[in-house]
């Protein structure tokens, strides 16, 4: 019940925001822009909520070879949609890019959506064909993202909408995490839902003691005599045919179990194919409503400005580069901890929270698993976002509104106070490798889901501060003919804070919990005064 008020919730949300839109002044293009975006985010977010978990249960890697994995797939979908931004500037057909970069995605969903043997026979072949799918789906996404903000951000150029700027690309940021919110749930039910039809149950930590077990009768460490109980004990516990697992069946337990379980990530993915599908129709029945990036506006009587009129000072142009590359150069810290929420935050729902507290029955399907905390995320942007909105306007109407600079520094502030949060509940607990030997935690030495929730809450108030603002921050600072370029710069600051993601499981493995979670204060906090530091000489530039 919970689940359907929420999500009745977030459609209403949407409805009520494309009502504001109309009413209040928002270029017609906005919202069909935003629902592309939002069918494209679906498909994306039902990927990453699973990623993790299926490249660790797929393969049997460890958290360290599946970050490297995860991060340079995640740093790749930001320096391809540089990649993305020159092709669109060379060739000067942002919709024609934005459309092949929806294809493509789809493409990349079905090379990894195909089932194959777990557990895994041919690691490097079927490992190397899940590495290229990730390419494609990364190439694609570069395509498409970055030019699709370029397109956001066109307009907004006629004078009319200037001052709607920000608020625009926060509209254009809820509808992304409306779709963010449902693919998880998605994810998850399609994954237990296999599971369920093949006569077994999901349980977190059953995966990694299977794979445990494989590493142990194949020349790997043994495994400790309390996690060889804890396999017996869950191989009964979560099957659901009547019959007992018996400890010489435990192999061929073992072997099922991995193969259904990774299954239904398969099947996941292949729902993803369909929401690129969905995406790239409503993109292709709105195009003509969106601008072309590379079109100069022409004036009231017609006439389209010469070039003398358009053209920046190079002065200006170098004080407007300089100034967004001392953006990027910031925003990596606090990418660096936000995106952890898909990596070592995953793990920390898997091993330390009790998830049995929040599943979500449907007969034919259970929702539980570290997986929907994703969904949290995207929820607080939506129910968050009108808010911010509001005070923001608040504080417009007064003269008080912070500048777009300011507000990024304040976000990187406000996202530190998470990982403080983080750090005092996580006091006391025991290390990863402890976890590993004991087979899991009991249920009651587990955290509360609370606290994840309130994690992602701080951090989804920070994101809301950066990432809408970043947008419309590039945006406007950005020259006209490096519109596509500066949007795909913003994108490869964000994947160089990806590429460095692997960090925290190296940290989650090797140190104390609430020593992990102090290096991402430390990162938001460096990030914050370095911004704070640079406000003064931003808003001018961004002033002119």
């Amino acid at each position: 019940m919970i689940l359907f008020i929420v999500m009745v919730v977030l459609l209403l949300a949407a409805a009520g925001f494309v009502y504001y839109t109309n009413r209040n002044g928002q270029p017609k293009g906005l919202i069909p822009a935003a629902l592309a975006n939002m069918g494209e985010r679906f498909g994306f977010y039902i990927m990453m909520a699973i990623l993790t978990l299926f490249i660790s249960s797929k393969f049997g890697l460890n958290k360290t070879q599946t970050g490297l994995i995860y991060s340079i797939f995640y740093a790749s979908i930001y320096v391809l949609a540089l990649v993305g931004g020159i092709i669109a500037d060379k060739t000067k057909n942002y919709k024609g890019t934005i459309l092949t970069g929806l294809i493509l995605m789809a493409v990349g969903y079905l090379v990894i959506a195909f089932p194959t043997e777990t557990p895994v026979a041919n690691l490097p072949l079927i490992l190397s064909i899940t590495c290229l799918g990730l390419l494609i789906i990364a190439f694609g996404n570069g395509l498409f993202k970055g030019n699709l903000q370029a397109v956001v951000g066109q307009l907004y150029d006629d004078p009319k909408y200037s001052d709607k700027r920000d608020v625009g690309f926060q509209i254009f940021y809820m509808f992304i995490n409306i779709g963010g919110f449902f693919a998880p749930f998605i994810a998850i039910g399609v994954r237990n839902w296999w599971l369920q039809a093949k006569g077994f149950l999901y349980n977190a930590d059953l995966p990694e003691l299977c794979h445990q077990y494989l590493r142990s009768v194949n020349g790997g460490e043994p495994m400790t005599e309390q996690a060889s109980a804890r396999l017996l004990e869950l191989a009964n516990s979560q099957s659901l045919n009547g019959v007992a697992v018996l400890p010489e069946q435990i192999g061929e337990f073992v072997n099922n179990y991995l193969n259904v379980f990774s299954t239904g990530f398969h099947y996941a993915f292949a729902a993803a194919i369909v929401a690129m599908m969905i995406s790239l129709v409503i993109f292709i029945i709105n195009r003509k409503n969106l601008p072309d990036p590379n079109k100069k506006a022409a004036d009231k009587n017609g006439n389209t400005p010469s070039k003398e009129e358009i053209k920046m000072d190079v002065k200006e142009i170098r004080q407007r580069i300089y100034a967004l590359f001392a953006v990027f150069a910031v925003v990596i810290f606090f990418w660096f901890s936000f995106h952890q929420n898909g990596y070592s935050l995953t793990y920390f729902a898997r091993d330390f929270v009790n998830l049995d507290v929040i599943k979500i029955d449907l007969g034919f399907t259970q929702i539980v698993g570290a997986e929907i905390f994703q969904s949290v995320n995207p929820f607080f942007v939506v129910f968050l976002t009108p808010i911010i909105i509001g005070i923001f306007g608040w504080l417009r109407a007064r003269g008080k509104e912070p500048s777009t600079p300011m507000k990024i520094g304040i976000g990187m502030g406000i996202a530190a106070l998470a990982y403080v949060f983080l750090t005092i509940c996580s006091t006391g607990l025991p290390t990863s490798a402890e976890i590993e030997q004991m087979g899991g935690l009991p249920a009651a030495q587990r955290l509360s889901p609370w606290v994840m929730v309130g994690t992602y809450f701080i951090l989804t108030t920070a994101e809301l501060f950066i990432s809408p603002l970043g947008l419309s921050f590039v945006s406007k600072v950005a020259p006209p003919h490096l519109q596509g370029i500066m949007q795909g710069c913003w994108l490869a600051a964000t994947a160089v804070g990806n590429q460095l993601l692997f960090i925290g499981g190296i940290l989650y493995d090797s140190i104390p919990l609430w020593a992990t979670w102090v290096v991402f204060v430390g990162a938001c906090a460096i990030s914050m005064f370095a911004m704070l530091g640079m406000v003064r000489w931003l808003e001018r530039i961004t002033e002119k």
